[in-house]
């Protein structure tokens, strides 16, 4: 009997767990990496000429990289590994991928997107000024290429992994400006009996804060941003907020890092039909995830923080839970102890989750203020004032419609960084729900693609 042809979309916690534990019941799956390498972007490899030590480059999570790291090295003869290679679409049970020289369609019997999230951005006045990125872009300037964003930076937004990229940062040696946290301290406070369900994760994230405030590092919370200021000849010259109290501040900076937890990468599993549900929580349109990280089709099951955004030691147990979801569906055994264990787990971890989205809300009153010159969509440059035209002379109250009278989303990154943002100018404009102006569809492909790609037939 053939071995079923299972495919792997990512190489990071939840990927590399997931192949470990099909390579261990006998099956060869082929892992589909966009990166260079494994590790995902939580735990980048850095280059093969750089020699920066684990706990340097990944401080807290080090041992937790270098096991991750040493279990891929192990699989690597064991799996058809796939790396810079992107995943662009899914049509008839094939994922078609490229390698940006040829692309080709894979067939599968089952497929396990563990995808990874992105940086959740809320825009400010100025975000478009050079010198502004978001923390995942400034975490890979720092582990990919050894550089700082700027000479003076500030960290702009809400949820740990401001704190964490902003303490690799001093770790580094980099000039860190401040810490501006949107989020009020007694939120956190409140969130605490739910944060508790991981207390070594707690202490690991009020040791971040402790060391940047030893460094000398200002950090505030409960600030609202009001303008970054520059020009687009020079860059990025000052970030100007509202501080817990109420006064207006300035901050000078060459760079502002900027982010709001994380969302996510759907687009693969919305490409792939399934189901979505609005979480009311975090104000987002969600995959349904049944058992396991089974979805609403057949043989597609999701994992990690491409589903629900856990952190990378759930993702490594969501990981595994996918795997032990596709054996047990192509006929193979599986222990129930283990899978008892995981899923309890599991649980414990989606507690923390429900700690962390009320400790660090989305900011969805800050899209309600922007003013109408503020640029919402930097692809296509289209403002607040725009969504709200469209909104009130067009009647465009769901967020395709909105988007075909005003390219909002039409530009690279098909809406990834301003689709929640713009779903709450539209919302607030037209009087109506969040869930009631809907999300974005995923189109193919989910990345652009180079010209020069020519089409593999099988």
């Amino acid at each position: 009997m053939a071995q079923p042809r299972i495919i792997i979309v990512g190489a990071g916690p939840a990927g590399v767990r997931c192949a470990e534990t099909l390579v261990a019941a006998g099956l060869r799956p082929t892992v589909v990496d966009e990166n260079r390498r494994d590790g995902g972007q939580i735990y980048r490899r850095q280059p093969d000429n750089f020699t920066r030590p684990y706990a340097k480059l990944y401080g807290t999570e080090a041992g937790r990289a270098q096991s991750l790291h040493e279990s891929f090295d192990a699989l690597r003869d064991q799996i058809d590994y796939l790396p810079e290679t992107l995943a662009w679409n899914i049509f008839g049970r094939r994922l078609h991928v490229t390698d940006q020289r040829r692309s080709r369609a894979l067939p599968y019997d089952a497929l396990v997107i563990c995808s990874g999230a992105t940086d959740r951005l809320m825009p400010i006045k100025g975000w478009q000024y050079a010198g502004t990125y978001s923390l995942g872009a400034s975490q890979i300037a720092l582990k990919a290429q050894a550089c700082a964003i700027g000479r003076k930076v500030v960290f702009l937004g809400t949820g740990p992994l401001l704190y964490l990229v902003a303490s690799q940062y001093v770790k580094a040696g980099a000039n860190v400006a401040a810490v501006l946290d949107t989020s009020p301290f007694l939120r956190r406070v409140a969130a605490l009996p739910k944060l508790l369900a991981r207390p070594a994760a707690l202490r690991n994230g009020m040791a971040l804060v402790g060391a940047l405030k030893r460094a000398g590092v200002p950090v505030l919370t409960g600030i609202t941003p009001v303008e970054i200021k520059g020009a687009a000849d020079i860059g990025v010259q000052e970030v100007v907020f509202q501080d817990a109290a109420g006064r207006t501040r300035t901050l000078e900076c060459d760079a502002v890092a900027m982010g709001y937890h994380l969302r996510p990468e759907t687009q693969l599993a919305d490409l792939a039909r399934c189901a979505f549900r609005f979480d009311p929580e975090t104000r987002q349109w969600l995959p349904e995830l049944g058992e396991d990280g089974r979805t609403s089709v057949p043989g597609v099951y999701l994992a990690g923080d491409g589903v629900r955004v856990l952190g990378a030691d759930a993702a490594e147990i969501g990981g595994r839970l996918a795997a032990l979801a596709v054996l047990q569906d192509v006929g193979l055994p599986v222990a129930n102890g283990e899978l008892q264990r995981l899923r309890a787990e599991q649980a414990r971890m989606d507690r923390f989750r429900q700690g962390l989205a009320q400790a660090f809300p989305w900011p969805a009153q800050q899209a309600a203020q922007l003013p109408d010159d503020a640029i919402v969509c930097r692809c296509e440059a289209i403002t607040a004032g725009e969504l709200r035209r469209v909104v009130g002379d067009m009647g465009a109250q769901e967020a395709n419609r909105a988007k075909a009278f005003s390219r909002v989303g039409m530009g690279r990154c098909q809406g990834r960084y301003c689709g929640h943002a713009g779903a709450e100018v539209i919302a607030h404009a037209a009087g109506v729900p969040l869930e009631q102006v809907g999300r974005l569809r995923g189109q193919a492909p989910v990345k652009p693609l180079s010209i020069a790609v020519r089409e593999e037939v099988e």
